[in-house]
């Protein structure tokens, strides 16, 4: 269960808040719609929920906030916008990696992935994905942990008919099984069709909280599509037989020849079109929506999409008329029920003023008619009846919350014998529409409902907290993608040029030749290579988000950042080490053995070399996390010679007081003992390497940094 209550968003500049005081409730095994046009706040409400945008307002998520949860990705599955993923990674390799962060077993992918129909996609990149595949995938990341609440800004947004019934049929089957689903949408029949109960917003206000049965008989109305070149005449004839049998009927006209009637039927206004010998072009059953936003214009693509084809065309009158018994518009021969409306079986009329139903013996239609939005124009030209107008009657195409025994044997009429069998699909047949929304989770479908689509199994036995999940993570989501090797290549192809030219030229001593670091240089490849993927190590929790924008595939604790620590380090002493390695042999087979020989104090030397690039590494990574950019990360990293090695240099180059002479001498008296192999000349290297004016910045650089993270942490964890 989801209880919001008092949700604002902060005020903008000179502007009122986008969400001021939204408070509802989302019951557990229901699906909840949140209705609004663009610009009512609707996504503002999520963030606000999932505590990703400052606000007031508190959300419980079964009686618990979100930052009380310790694994928030097991309680709620999040879906806003496209594929939170890399778009070089594969499907099957983004999803292992969530695993691990989710710490679920890695055999669940596979699992969630058979689910949602993508086995056959697996290898593929999620940059190369389709719309409707994204959005399987993005359900695929919802479903991984097994959470009880899904929450989804706008699911259906770009999907097809056929894919918007397999979408809205896995959350129907999650609610089913007593999960909890809260959705956004701007489509007041998909909302009725869909959901158990609806919240209307309306200028970041909740303006209705329904279920959907009052929802749809107080917000939709059944009507009439009439697409004619004559709809002057015929809107005259509708309204002058209205008035002769004392009928409520309303007439209105839109863009020329469209006209929209209410309080009738396609076979009366069939027949009238029919006597007057009247061309029609289109003859379908709507419903309109009659709540806030109900004139907008259509645009002028789904203008061209709504054009009927010769082969869907639902009606064509001649001039001539032929006779009666042959009538396109007979109720024996009309296929204009409302089964076949383009709005398909969940559209029809089921008041009491809609065309009379079919007999039971006769078979349904199956839905092959494309959705024909509803064009409106600005200012309508309406002609009514000299009656009262019609009483707006439920049209959401489900079964009101109480229903009758002969409405249910009415709405679950078994499907036509003409329909093809359903290919082997995770996708419903188009013939098989959801049970009703509003029955609840525990009502009993008809038998001749087709089961819900298969949701994954749920995890019985979830491994205990461990502190390598963090590492396993973070160890797939760098070998995940390609450019951490590509970044190692580039590295060392740019380290041995710079080293042979630097060789060539002179000028340059032997300890910075191996490592490829002239004097004009401000750092070496390998330094700045290691810098780059330490600051690439948060752009996938910054970027590419799992559960949502500000959160991160893994909650952003100390265990984290020692993972990443640990993999940044380890790369930056592998990448040096080849580096040294690579330039050493180029070196050699350039000069000879005299350029590429090793210096004799090469351990205070190597200390340096591991020192800077490891330091590099972890300035990146610090830096990304606390600026949330990979260009901050890197900025971080070169700031450190451009502009603090100078002001330490500034400050030491005043006369020294005190050396620290003799300082392994004192450190071995302290101590006590004898350090073994030399130790203390190792010793004595990392204390000049710390000394000298780079890593002195480097030092201060990274202490400054980690408490940056460490206070932006604890802050965002107090909030």
């Amino acid at each position: 269960m989801i209880q919001a209550f008092g949700l604002t968003s902060n005020p903008r500049k000179g502007l009122p808040p986008a969400v001021d005081d939204v408070s509802f409730e989302a019951r557990a095994g229901h699906v909840t719609a949140l209705l609004g046009a663009a610009g009512t706040g609707k996504t503002t409400v999520l963030r606000l929920m999932l505590e990703l945008q400052q606000g007031r307002g508190l959300t419980h998520f079964r009686g618990r906030p979100l930052h009380r949860i310790a694994h928030p990705s097991r309680e709620v599955g999040v879906v806003l916008g496209d594929v939170p993923g890399h778009p070089k990674r594969t499907v099957r390799g983004h999803l292992r990696m969530l695993c691990a962060a989710a710490g679920v077993p890695v055999r669940r992918a596979d699992e969630v992935l058979e689910a949602v129909g993508l086995v056959s996609l697996r290898d593929e990149r999620l940059g190369t994905l389709s719309r409707g595949m994204d959005r399987r995938l993005g359900l695929a990341c919802a479903l991984l942990a097994d959470p009880h609440t899904l929450v989804l800004d706008d699911p259906a947004d770009g999907l097809t008919a056929r894919e918007s019934r397999w979408l809205h049929g896995m959350l129907r089957a999650h609610a089913t099984q007593g999960g909890t689903v809260l959705i956004t949408t701007a489509d007041p029949k998909e909302a009725a069709r869909v959901a158990d109960r609806v919240v209307t917003l309306e200028t970041g206000r909740v303006v209705a909280d329904q279920e959907a049965a009052d929802f749809a008989r107080t917000r939709l109305r059944p009507r009439v599509a009439v697409r004619t070149p004559h709809a002057a005449r015929l809107a005259a004839a509708l309204t002058k037989e209205a008035r002769t049998g004392r009928r409520s009927v309303e007439v209105v006209r839109e863009g020329g020849n469209r006209l929209f009637v209410y309080g009738s039927t396609c076979a009366d206004v069939g027949d009238t079109a029919f006597r007057h010998g009247i061309l029609v072009h289109q003859l379908a059953d709507e419903v309109g929506d009659m709540g806030p936003g109900a004139q907008e214009p259509v645009p002028p693509a789904q203008e061209q999409a709504s054009q009927p084809t010769p082969e869907s065309s639902q009606l064509a009158l001649e001039a001539a008329p032929p006779a009666p018994e042959s009538s396109p518009l007979g109720p024996e021969s009309s296929p204009l029920g409302p089964e076949s409306s383009p709005l398909g079986p969940e559209a029809a009329p089921l008041g009491p003023e809609a065309a009379p139903p079919a007999p039971e013996t006769a078979p349904r239609v199956p839905e092959t008619a494309p959705r024909v939005p509803e064009p409106a124009a600005p200012a309508p030209e309406t002609i009514t009846s000299d009656t009262a107008p019609p009483t707006p009657e439920a049209a959401s195409g489900r079964l009101p919350a109480q229903t009758g025994p002969e409405d249910a044997d009415r709405a679950a009429e078994p499907p036509s014998e003409q329909s093809s069998t359903p290919p082997a699909s995770p996708l419903p047949s188009p013939a098989h529409p959801t049970p009703p929304a509003s029955l609840p989770a525990s009502t009993p479908t008809h038998p001749s409902t087709p089961p819900l689509p298969d949701l994954p199994p749920p995890i019985s036995v979830r491994p205990a907290p461990s502190p390598l999940r963090p590492l396993r993570y973070e160890l797939r989501r760098a070998t995940g993608v390609g450019v951490g090797f590509l970044t190692g290549a580039v590295v060392l192809v740019t380290s041995v040029i710079t080293a042979v030219v630097a060789a060539r030229i002179g000028h340059t001593p032997q300890a910075r030749l191996l490592a490829a670091w002239p004097r004009e240089l401000p750092l070496p490849p390998a330094a700045l290579g290691a810098g780059l993927l330490g600051a690439l190590a948060f752009g996938d929790e910054f970027r590419h988000p799992a559960l949502a924008a500000d959160r991160g595939t893994v909650p952003r604790r100390l265990g984290l950042l020692a993972a990443k620590l640990l993999v940044s380090a380890v790369t930056g002493l592998v990448l040096a080490a080849l580096t040294v390695g690579c330039d050493a042999e180029v070196l050699y087979l350039f000069y000879g053995r005299e350029v590429a020989r090793v210096p004799a104090e090469w351990p205070a030397l190597g200390a340096s070399w591991v020192g800077l690039v490891i330091g590099c590494a972890w300035a990146g990574v610090l830096a990304a996390g606390v600026f949330r950019s990979t260009s901050g990360g890197l900025a971080a990293v070169l700031a450190v010679p451009v502009v603090v090695v100078p002001l330490v240099e500034k400050v030491l180059e005043g006369p020294s007081v005190r050396s620290a002479a003799g300082f392994p001498l004192r450190l071995r008296e302290v101590l006590l003992a004898q350090w073994p192999f030399g130790g203390e000349r190792y010793l004595a290297a990392v204390a000049r390497v710390i000394g000298q004016p780079v890593g002195s910045a480097l030092t201060l650089s990274l202490a400054t940094l980690v408490c940056a993270y460490l206070l932006t942490t604890l802050r965002r964890g107090a909030r």
